[in-house]
Formats: structure tokens, sequence, C-alpha cells
């Protein structure tokens, strides 16, 4: 399992297993790894977990978030990395993760009008996945299910009546700097989480029938309405 490791002038001073999707770092108490320093912002940075892979976000702190020495706003976790907010430490712990920062940057873009979407929603579809897909040596607590793959109808838009087989482990969908989620395929079925849009303080959720996700993962049903970053789909489970 994944885990960040705080340490303050070398010394450990705590270790977080990474078992929730959304993990926040900040000053607060109410934060998921409180860091007791005046350097650090209230709420400083949001890390997210997708299946075996970690992506850190700083949430607009004021001393800023850094990685490796390096001032990130948005990074793609690999094993050993050192993430610095104040004079605190936080060792990232993975083995397995794979992502990188292009593969964070690359989702599916839908942008209404445009008449080369469908082109370009066809390509992006087959490298936009931010987890591996499932192969030998996989945990078998991520296996994928034998049931069909499920498939995205776009209903709106140039693209509209395009039918979308969602064959990798997870992909991304939406508009960086818009609205960005990923639809992940687990052993209970399908689930949306999302990953950006609005601020830290008002983010925009994707909505699913009329109603907004919220910070935690939403299970899709057949026929669920998917609306993200102005595209209306509807998600198709057999």
């Amino acid at each position: 399992m994944s885990k960040l490791v705080l340490s303050l002038n070398g010394v450990v001073q705590g270790d977080y297993p990474l078992t929730k999707e959304r993990m926040t770092i900040g000053r607060k108490a109410d934060n998921d790894i409180a860091v007791d320093n005046l350097a650090v912002s209230g709420k400083h940075a949001l890390i997210i977990t997708i299946l075996d892979d970690s992506f850190l976000e700083d949430l607009g702190s004021t001393n800023g978030t850094f990685v490796n020495g390096k001032v990130i706003k948005k990074h793609a976790l690999r094993n050993g990395d050192v993430i610095s907010i104040g004079k605190h430490e936080i060792r990232y712990v993975n083995e397995h993760a794979t992502a990188d920062d292009d593969e964070f940057e690359k989702t599916i873009i839908m942008r209404p009008g445009t008449a080369s979407a469908a082109a370009a929603l066809a390509k992006a579809i087959g490298r936009t996945s931010i987890a591996p897909s499932f192969g030998a040596g996989a945990s078998p607590s991520l296996q994928p299910t034998s049931s069909p793959l499920g498939r995205l109808n776009i209903v709106n838009g140039p693209v509209a009546g395009k039918q979308l087989e969602l064959i990798k482990a997870s992909i991304t969908l939406g508009k960086p700097g818009v609205q960005v989620a990923v639809i992940s395929r687990r052993p209970q079925g399908y689930f949306i989480t999302h990953i950006e849009g609005g601020t830290a303080e008002q983010p925009i959720y994707p909505v699913v029938n009329g109603q907004p996700i919220g910070a935690r993962s939403r299970q899709l049903n057949d026929r669920d309405v998917i609306e993200l970053a102005g595209i209306k789909m509807e998600f198709l489970a057999v």
C-alpha cells in the first residue's frame, strides 16, 4: 500500500497510508495530514489516489508546494518523491506507481463546436489511462470483473451519438483547467471521481443524473447521465 512519511529535520513524525481517494495536507486540524507550522497554509495541498497512482495538487498555498526541490501546481507522484511544505518533508512511498505528468495532462478534451472533436476524441481514448491496464501480477483486489465493458454514449455536441468503450482500467475525461474527472473500473463496477474543476473553496463537481457527485467517488449505474465540461454522456453498463 502506498503511504506518505512526514518528517521534520530528518525525524519521522508519522506514517500516513493512502487509504482514501482524497487526502488534504495543511495546518488546520481537520486535514488528513495536519502539519503544525506557520509556513503551511490552512489547506495547503491535496493528494488524489486512483488505483495504484497518486497525484499531488497545490491548493493555492501561500508559500508553495515543492517536489524534489521544484515548485509544482500539479504532479504525478513517483516512488521516493519528496514533497516539501514549509520546513516539513513528506516522502511518497509506492513501488507500484506508474503515472507521470504527461499522463496527468492527457484527457479526452471535449470542446462543443470544434470540428475536429470527433477525431481528437477517437485518438485520445487509446492513451488516456491514468492507471495501467490490469495484467499479470496485478493485485487480486484490483482485478476488474468479468462483466461486459461499459460504454459512454455522447449525447450532445459535435460528437453526439458516438460511443466509447471503457477498455482501460481508468481514463480521464474533461478539459484541463476547466473540469476533469476519472472513470475507473473496479471489482464492484465503474466509478467516477472528481479531479479538477472550480477552486478548493468552491469545487465544481461532475453531475450525474442532475446531482453533483461531491468529493467522493460515485458508482455508475446503467443509463446514468453524466455532465462534465459542458458535455452530456450516458453511461451504458452492457
